[in-house]
């Protein structure tokens, strides 16, 4: 885990890693995870172990490409994930 976390739930980098133009993927349970950084930072988050060029993308969302987007993004990550996966399961 990284030290100084962005989340609570995810191990994602702070916002200066997306500043460079790097794409982060991830995930938690069985939730899956995209944020690719440009004019505007955008998630998406799919159900499945596949990589993002061949999963169904069940959500997209775009945030501002601030720190202020970036913690709102982060935020609405965390709502997507289900309670039961909290409970120790990563």
């Amino acid at each position: 885990m990284r030290i100084n976390p962005t989340s609570e739930i995810f191990d994602i980098p702070q916002f200066s890693y997306f500043q460079f133009g790097n794409d982060f993927t991830g995930s938690y349970g069985t939730l899956s995870y995209k944020i690719t950084p440009g004019d505007e930072m955008t998630v998406q988050i799919w159900h499945s172990r596949l990589c993002s060029e061949l999963a169904e993308i069940e959500e997209e969302h775009k945030y501002s490409m601030d720190e202020e987007g970036f913690h709102a993004l982060l935020r609405w990550l965390e709502t997507q994930v289900q309670p039961e996966q909290t409970s120790g399961e990563e």
